[in-house]
């Protein structure tokens, strides 16, 4: 290469060579956690016993027939190539058999089921398949994060909607939908919902699929906490309802009630279309999961019924300490009926004192205590933290006495 060419600069740029990330990496915000969990890795690292009730990471092992089952699969040399990366057909098949036993949807596992790495990876790159610049989501606020940035990453817009009162949700949809051109192009929905534990029945998704014929819209229903419910209450599917294979999809994951949320297991079930579009994108991105991690959930679904029933009973019984616990500290607490988390709302006087990303971070530096602020999730989410049920009932209670004497009242 000749010297003139590899001399100068190039007209435009400011220096010979600078990093220049995507518009869709710029937009995002920082971290709101960042300097939360920046604080626990600190302290931690000087021998502090920090009690974590921020991230709904779940700490109980999975039953020891889905570990045994891995480890046998593991051992065959034919289970480590490349997988399906729609998921190996017989995992299908036991999701559909889940999916009519619980539900009573019959679904075609062939058509209408994929695998994924997660409800998360699943629900980001159905982003990427069905939006993009121009196109519209309606996200329910608070957000769970990963519902908000999917979107914004696909370059698509949000239309945050408060999501506490879902009657009043779905008036907000129909609002919307007749006051906006173009109507949006997906509805998100995610009952029982994180981070506000709210619940639906589903009557619900009745009125939802009926907008959803009437404004043309497609529906993607998280149902990532359908395993972890409470006092006699069943989280209803989106799909049950008659014409929601025709409009939508559902997300489900193993990782709450089988505890396997580090083996990223989760699939997408509902319009053929939909998962087309979806199976196309997987295509260019992933090879699917381990084949054991594959074999191993197919043993779950098949016999640990039983398993994850026990671990609901597990976390119910840790939110009636933690909510009984911070009841006598006088927070107005609503128990949930059903995910893995308290969504609490700050008591006074440190309602009118502080945030909830300050007072999650006194809670942390003076009480060893972190939990997540509601500000984390969106404005619509200040004034409240939540709180992971991932801790056992008696380190639960001695985060409630940390509470109490960081805060004045134990």
């Amino acid at each position: 290469m000749s010297d003139e060419l590899l001399a100068g600069e190039v007209p435009g740029i400011d220096s010979p060579f600078s990093i220049r990330v995507a518009d869709r990496v710029r937009r995002l915000p920082p971290y709101l956690f960042a300097q939360i969990n920046q604080l626990l890795q600190e302290k931690r690292q000087a021998g502090a016993d920090v009690i974590d009730l921020g991230m709904g990471n779940p700490a109980d092992a999975p039953h020891e027939l889905i570990v045994d089952k891995l480890v046998e699969a593991a051992r065959d040399p034919k289970n480590h190539g490349y997988s399906n990366s729609r998921g190996v057909l017989n995992l299908r098949r036991e999701v559909a058999s889940r999916y009519f036993k619980h539900f009573g949807v019959r679904l075609d596992p062939e058509n209408e089921i994929i695998a994924c790495l997660g409800s998360k990876e699943g629900f980001s790159h159905l982003c990427l398949a069905l939006m993009g610049p121009g196109d519209t989501a309606i996200v329910p606020a608070p957000s769970y994060p990963a519902h908000l940035y999917a979107v914004a990453l696909a370059a698509a817009s949000e239309i945050l909607l408060e999501v506490t009162d879902p009657e009043q949700f779905l008036a907000n949809v129909a609002y919307t939908c007749q006051h906006l051109y173009p109507v949006p192009k997906v509805v998100i929905v995610n009952f029982p919902h994180n981070p506000t534990t709210t619940t639906v029945e589903a009557e619900f998704y009745v009125d939802l699929v009926k907008l959803a014929k009437r404004y043309g819209f497609m529906v993607i229903s998280d149902l990532a906490y359908a395993d972890v419910a409470f006092d006699g209450y069943r989280s209803p599917s989106f799909l049950t309802v008659s014409g929601a294979l025709d409009v939508g999809v559902e997300l489900t994951t193993m990782s709450k009630g089988y505890n396997m949320a580090g083996w990223r297991v989760g699939f997408c079930a509902g319009n053929a279309e939909i998962i087309r579009a979806l199976a196309t994108i997987k295509t260019y991105y992933d090879y699917g999961m381990f084949q054991p991690i594959q074999i191993a959930a197919i043993m779950a679904l098949r016999h640990a019924d039983a398993a994850v029933e026990a671990q609901a009973a597990v976390y119910q019984r840790r939110r009636d300490v933690l909510c009984s616990g911070l009841a006598r500290l006088g927070w107005p607490i609503e128990r949930p009926k059903a995910t893995m988390f308290v969504w609490a709302k700050i008591p006074e006087p440190w309602a009118n004192e502080m945030g909830s990303f300050e007072l999650a971070m006194k809670l942390l530096a003076e009480g060893d205590v972190a939990v997540s602020p509601g500000a984390g999730f969106g404005p619509a989410g200040e004034g409240y933290l939540r709180l992971a049920l991932v801790e056992n009932e008696k380190r639960l209670q001695q985060a409630v006495r940390q509470i109490g004497r960081c805060l004045g009242r134990d």
